[in-house]
């Protein structure tokens, strides 16, 4: 197993092995050509963002600037917004699924590096995979970490270091991240804390 396959399967590798840096820097190139499109050549911008990401749905958002190391590890599903500044460190896989709201400035990093610092030192680095469900709404500066993965229907409030998993139908804040409390029928007719929806076609 080469280096490449060791990334790919969650297992310790050295960055700089079997074509993964000429990989990086493709990617990197792509991105770099995506960040610097016009703001209205959304044709361009979908088309770029399709080809750098190894699954998408047709409607796909991604507000500049965005940051992967190589975008085929990221799946996204229908109906993706991503607000400026999404950062992915892809070297796991990254699946997320329909209707994802990204606020700005959110990290999701599958990238790790050992504790011991001998271990660290000899190179090698890890990606565990992410998953995150349909649904989800991610506040702003947000970080997750390897190996989380985040059900439907979720909320995570700004700020959050996501450490563990996190259950569906839940609101989850902090750092790190907890669970405060179940989404219920009872949300519905609410758009901000106690404000009630003065509108009818929300539902």
């Amino acid at each position: 197993m080469n280096h490449k396959q060791r990334m790919l399967n969650n297992l310790p590798y050295k960055a700089w092995m079997d074509g993964l840096p000429q990989e990086h820097m493709a990617c990197k190139m792509k991105i770099h050509e995506y960040n610097a499109l016009s703001p209205d050549d959304t044709e361009g911008k979908d088309k770029l963002i399709k080809n750098i990401l190894g699954k998408t749905g047709d409607s796909i958002n991604i507000e500049s600037p965005f940051h992967c190391d190589y975008g085929y590890n990221i799946e996204v599903g229908e109906n993706f917004f991503a607000n400026y500044n999404l950062v992915i460190l892809d070297v796991g896989k990254v699946r997320i699924g329909k209707n994802a709201q990204i606020a700005p400035n959110v990290a999701i990093y599958t990238a790790g590096h050992p504790i011991h610092p001998d271990s660290r030192n000899s190179g090698y680095e890890y990606g565990i995979d992410i998953t995150i469900g349909d649904n989800v709404w991610i506040g702003g500066n947000t970080c997750i970490l390897p190996g989380v993965t985040i059900g439907n229907n979720v909320v995570i409030g700004a700020g959050s270091v996501v450490t563990k998993d996190l259950p569906d139908d839940s609101i989850a804040v902090g750092n790190p991240c907890r669970v405060i409390r179940k989404i219920t029928e009872e949300d519905r007719d609410f758009y901000f804390r106690d404000r009630r929806f003065d509108v009818d076609d929300y539902k």
